[in-house]
């Protein structure tokens, strides 16, 4: 389990995360929605380890890993995806998911060489499928679609083998097609593997359609967590960011 205890982060006077408690079942689901500003990905950022907060816990699985450096964090199964895709753009998509696992098992060094090391394509291979990549394999990663780059950024994180997947708006600047094929293949990839998945994303429908709960941040503060159905209803919510009784619109 990911819990999160009493959080803070400020900038100057400005408290972007404050005293936020939260917990993250193991293998759960879950949206972290609000208005811009509210502190979503100050959240992201203090939970990788991008940030170190101010004061607060963060623990995985009871074992704490509050201002360890980003390095150690993923080691310790805390895996992330950006809403702008990173990636080596002049490799292949299994060039990159094979340096990426390369990595992962401490084998950097064999990464020099003409073949890569032992098991680290079909470890690459297996990934990229996972994401329905495995056509694009030897792709030049440049020349994917915006999509499929996005994709390409959650297939690294996921090389690195995380318990806990966090995503950062993982439908940003896709057409509404392309949105739900990324959705669709980030559920199938939650089922498969069984991890602990977390997003950000101002795209409501797809919130209210997939999510098993929701967090709600306004001010850096946690506003209401529940059902989807608990906080399409939540007059304080509704306020602060849905505007009316959510029926199904994309709230921005």
């Amino acid at each position: 389990m990911l819990s999160v205890e009493g959080l803070t982060k400020r900038f100057g006077g400005v408290a972007a995360i404050d005293g936020v408690t939260l917990a993250f079942e193991t293998g759960s689901l879950t949206a972290v929605i609000g208005p811009n500003g509210a502190g979503k990905s100050t959240f992201f950022n203090l939970i990788s380890g991008a940030l170190v907060p101010d004061s607060g816990h963060v623990r995985l699985d009871g074992a704490e890993i509050t201002g360890l450096s980003r390095a150690a964090i993923v080691r310790a199964g805390i895996g992330r995806a950006f809403q702008v895709a990173s990636f080596f753009p002049t490799l292949t998509v299994a060039e990159n998911l094979v340096g990426a696992v390369a990595a992962h098992r401490g084998q950097a060094a064999g990464m020099l060489r003409r073949y890569p090391p032992p098991g680290a394509r079909a470890r690459a291979l297996e990934v990229a499928d996972m994401l329905g990549l495995a056509e694009h394999a030897d792709t030049i990663s440049a020349n994917l679609s915006h999509g499929d780059q996005k994709l390409l950024d959650i297939a690294l994180a996921l090389a690195l083998e995380p318990r806990v997947l966090l995503l950062d708006e993982p439908t940003a600047g896709m057409g509404p097609d392309e949105r739900w094929r990324m959705i669709e293949r980030v559920q199938r990839l939650w089922r498969q593997v069984g991890l602990t998945l977390v997003f950000i994303e101002h795209d409501m429908d797809i919130v209210f359609r997939i999510a098993q709960t929701i967090r709600v941040l306004c001010y850096g503060r946690v506003l209401a967590e529940g059902t989807p159905d608990d906080i399409r209803a939540n007059p304080a919510v509704i306020e602060a960011y849905l505007g009316t009784p959510h029926a199904g619109a994309d709230a921005a």
